[in-house]
């Protein structure tokens, strides 16, 4: 449902803000943050002097363009194609030293990007994190839909605020004529919000130049208005 890319374009809004942002990867066996913002083992910020709470902690990498702070294993791995096979308790303990060693010095915003579903990672942020809120990502297919109840039920029973829903991949736009274009059907990200009580922030399209931004890890040159819509959103949920 490209979940990481909105992860990642909300990062980007709100550095572009003027905020202090930091990115936490805990899609943990399937990391894209340091791949999608260029970052790679030897661009990270200060270590942290001897003395501080944070000296020995994880170093963050940092992104070039915006200072954006990326916490990721693949960051840690001596190979980024190595396949991280932990069971649950690993995993959950890898997310609580993310969250609780990393060097992240004074930051305004730290976004969470999270695997699909509710497997044990989702559940160990929303019970370790004090989390300000979630925003869902759905697609206009029926599939994603139920996935997507599931998510948002669980971080109901969790007591976490979901902050809106964002519809990815909703249509393709014609670089000629302009026409939108339902590759996956007509769009159900309003009605899906609607059925879930919740805000609907708005429909992101499948763009060749956000895939080719984020491949060649300069997503922070990406720009499009929902941008906006996901800074703000996140602003009124933290207001």
């Amino acid at each position: 449902m490209g979940k990481s890319s909105i992860t990642a374009l909300t990062a980007v809004a709100l550095a572009r803000r003027g905020y202090r942002v930091g990115v936490l990867d805990a899609d943990v066996t399937g990391p894209s943050m340091p791949k999608m913002f260029g970052v790679t083992t030897t661009d990270r910020v200060e270590p942290a002097p001897a003395g501080d709470d944070a000296a020995g902690g994880i170093v963050p990498g940092l992104s070039r363009r915006l200072g954006i702070k990326v916490v990721s294993l693949n960051l840690l791995l001596d190979d980024e194609n190595l396949p991280v096979i932990w069971r649950g308790p690993m995993l959950m303990g890898m997310i609580k030293e993310f969250w609780t060693q990393s060097n992240w010095g004074e930051l305004d915003y730290i976004v969470i990007d999270l695997p699909p579903g509710t497997s044990d990672i989702p559940l160990s942020v929303m019970q370790s994190v004090p989390l300000d809120g979630l925003i869902t990502v759905t697609s206009p297919q029926r599939v994603a839909a139920m996935v997507v109840k599931k998510a948002v039920n669980m971080a109901r029973m969790m007591e976490k605020p979901v902050i809106g829903l964002v519809e990815n991949m909703s249509y393709a736009q014609c670089p000629d004529c302009g026409r939108r274009i339902e590759l996956f059907g007509p769009s159900t990200g309003e009605a899906q919000a609607a059925e879930l009580g919740l805000p609907y922030i708005g429909a992101m399209p499948i763009d060749p130049r956000l895939a080719t931004l984020a491949d060649a890890g300069e997503i922070e040159e990406y720009e499009h208005p929902m941008m906006n819509a996901l800074a703000e959103a996140v602003e009124k949920a933290t207001a």
